[in-house]
């Protein structure tokens, strides 16, 4: 098998596609839409397979907005993943239009060669990142059952081996109190809003007292309706996040029992639900990432050490738990100046320039050759497989 003369098909296939590939970015970043409601995003990604002589499986595992599409019939099955959905108020402020099309570019680059390579690619779209836990639901559907490696690349304003992803589930909760008149008889009230307010305070106070790779945050989401009526009832929204999906869980104790303390010290009462897709932190396949790292040489880019180079960034992601079922990497893709940040609306609009459509093409071409590298090297399968024993065992990711 002629390793670069297959990496140099790929890419030129990649070429071939590079303006429809763009026009997919540009539409998408113009046509923002939240978890499970990226319509449009799955029907053009679809489109653009079936034209492709890709059949796609559209509504894939019982949702509407996934899909999922194979090329080539033995060999290792590789799955290119892309995400699409985008975030309120600042659309793709996280750059998803170029994961989706970054992966749709490499995905059916290397169906081209697939044959002829032996191997076998998957071109999967995975809805709801951003908090839906798209890919957990799709994972508890057998989604990554077959499945030998998985990869995409995120949007940063660095080329970087990885992020620091950490795990993260989110807590709903709700205050019940006693309305009452506040003039007349505030003292037949019992106040929600005091609970939810003071519940806050105690989180911030726990904040000096959690490790550096630690995030509570949440915000109050009701907190009465009128100033003389002692509110009945109030809300909050909380992010926990961890290190590790082990370690996430004394954490979220302790944010429970705060919230909790506060109800009780203002005479309410609380009710909770955590949100059942709990996000794991991501394992990178450090051989897999070397790979790509090689590749993006290759196309011009040098990926950096986070840690070496000072240029972390963090956030959590749901290829988290993907990476504890398959060996897998998440490599981030420069594509704003440096000191940008992910989730601002300066991002946003990076993600639709010039920046933005070389990651789309890097992107695919860097992946693509990756998925090369799995199907003809051997020794790097065996260092893949090597490599993914050390993935923490014991853990519920699903």
């Amino acid at each position: 098998m002629d390793t670069a003369a297959l990496k140099q098909a790929v890419c030129d296939r990649v070429d071939e596609l590079a303006d429809r590939l763009l026009d997919a970015s540009h539409q998408i970043h113009a046509h923002p839409e939240l978890n499970y409601e990226e319509h449009f995003a799955h029907e053009l990604l679809t489109g653009f397979l079936e034209r492709e002589g890709v059949a796609p499986v559209r509504h894939a595992y019982d949702l509407e907005t996934a899909f999922d599409s194979t090329a080539g019939t033995t060999g290792q099955s590789i799955a290119v993943l892309c995400e699409y959905d985008a975030l309120p108020g600042v659309g793709h402020a996280c750059g998803h239009n170029i994961i989706a099309t970054a992966g749709l570019g490499a995905g059916l680059a290397a169906a081209f060669v697939a044959e002829q390579a032996g191997g076998r690619v998957r071109i999967m779209g995975t809805p709801a990142e951003e908090g839906g836990g798209g890919k957990v639901r799709m994972a508890r559907k057998g989604a990554f059952e077959g499945v030998d490696a998985a990869m995409m690349v995120h949007p940063a304003d660095a080329d970087l081996l990885n992020m620091d992803c950490l795990a993260i589930q989110e807590l709903l909760v709700e205050y019940q109190g006693v309305a009452a008149h506040a003039a007349a008889a505030p003292w037949e009230g019992r106040n929600a809003l005091d609970a939810a307010v003071l519940g806050y305070m105690n989180v911030a106070a726990m904040r000096q007292h959690i490790r550096p790779n630690e995030r509570l945050h949440g915000v109050i989401t009701k907190g009465g309706d009128k100033p003389n009526i002692v509110p009945a009832s109030a809300a909050s929204d909380w992010y926990v996040r961890s290190g590790t999906i082990a370690s996430l869980q004394p954490l979220k104790q302790r944010l429970y029992g705060a919230l909790e303390g506060a109800a009780v010290a203002c005479g309410c009462t609380m009710t909770h639900e955590w949100v059942d897709n709990v996000y794991a932190e991501m394992v990178d396949n450090a051989p897999m990432v070397q790979a790509y790292v090689a590749n993006a040489a290759a196309v011009g880019r040098t990926v950096l050490d986070p840690v070496a180079s000072g240029r972390r960034v963090m956030g959590s992601t749901d290829m988290g738990n993907v990476s504890y079922l398959v060996p897998s990497i998440h490599p981030m893709i420069k594509v704003a100046p440096d000191g940008v940040p992910i989730h601002s609306v300066e991002f946003a609009r990076w993600a639709a320039d010039d920046a933005g459509d070389r990651a789309v093409l890097d992107g695919a071409k860097a992946m693509a050759m990756t998925v090369v590298d799995l199907w003809a090297s051997a020794t790097l399968r065996e260092q893949v497989r090597a490599d993914s024993a050390r993935r923490p065992s014991g853990v519920t990711v699903l």
